[in-house]
């Protein structure tokens, strides 16, 4: 079974974090300026899609808004909570936990959604199904001190 703390031969390069930070503020920018036309992609085969994820804030009450990568599982949808592969766990994800719905923006409409994390043997086949599509999964995941979440997104009826 695969697990992201398994030790890697090598791990991919991964640019500085500085670099990770501005490419995803140039794509929400790049969002916000299109009106939402750019920066969206349907996952497809082997390729992972691009959705906007808002979440309430768990402290400030606040809406945030983060890119998250993903692709289907029947009807849900799956990502990582990975920050950057940085060591920190992602603020959305922290904040999902605390009040498990969110509004996705996708590139067919938006759609309401409730998170949980994966675990056992179904975290282990959605583990191995997003390194077929990211051969580095595990080198990139062995940089972090802790287990990268496996979160499963479920949509939400209309008018939840």
């Amino acid at each position: 079974m695969a697990t992201d703390l398994a030790p890697s031969p090598k791990s991919p390069f991964l640019p500085p974090r500085w670099v990770i930070s501005f490419a995803w503020k140039a794509h929400r920018a790049l969002y916000r300026w299109s009106g939402g036309r750019l920066g969206l992609r349907a996952a497809e085969g082997d390729t992972y899609g691009l959705a906007q994820l808002t979440t309430t804030g768990r402290r400030s009450g606040l809406e945030r808004s983060v890119f998250i990568g993903y692709f289907h599982d029947g009807d849900d949808l799956v990502t990582m909570a990975m920050n950057g592969w940085g060591a920190a766990e992602p603020a959305w994800w922290l904040n999902l936990q605390a009040e498990p719905t969110g509004d996705l923006a996708m590139p067919g409409g938006p759609i309401t959604i409730t998170a949980r994390a994966a675990t056992g043997p179904e975290r282990d086949r959605l583990w191995q199904r997003w390194s077929e599509i990211d051969e580095g999964l595990d080198g990139y995941a062995s940089r972090r001190p802790n287990e990268t979440a496996v979160v499963i997104l479920t949509p939400l009826p209309a008018g939840r």
